[in-house]
């Protein structure tokens, strides 16, 4: 599947934020950004793996998507991807140091291994069928 592919390629990129140099408002500014897009590769894989169990009631929105997925997805904790999904629409509010440092930390600290555990999951669950979703 190319949206799973996609998650994959980004989740290389950004998984390595802790390794930056957070201090750098440039460096904070890059996190942020591959974490919105992240989110946005997330959910619609979680749509589509949404839609391949039969899922299609409320799958417009990331909110719905997300509240669908929790219930046929197992391995998703709907919590962490509400926060997410309440710290990407944020994202474009953000005007002081301190918030986006905060927001960095959670994205290196609870968001970057969510979106490994979705990775592993999903592998495991779906394994070989991905190449026909």
């Amino acid at each position: 599947m190319k949206k799973f592919d996609n998650f994959i390629s980004n989740l290389k990129i950004l998984a390595r934020a802790g390794e930056q140099d957070r201090e750098n408002p440039f460096v904070m500014s890059g996190i942020l950004s591959q974490f919105s897009l992240q989110f946005e590769l997330g959910w619609k894989v979680l749509k589509r793996l949404s839609e391949y169990e039969g899922m299609s009631e409320g799958m417009g929105s990331p909110r719905g998507v997300i509240k669908a997925a929790y219930q046929y997805l197992d391995f998703m904790d709907e919590d962490v991807w509400l926060s997410m999904l309440k710290d990407r629409n944020d994202t474009a509010h953000l005007y002081d140091g301190a918030s986006a440092r905060a927001l960095t930390d959670r994205i290196i600290v609870q968001y970057i291994p969510e979106f490994q555990r979705m990775q592993r999951a999903i592998e495991e669950r779906y394994g070989g069928e991905l190449a026909d979703l």
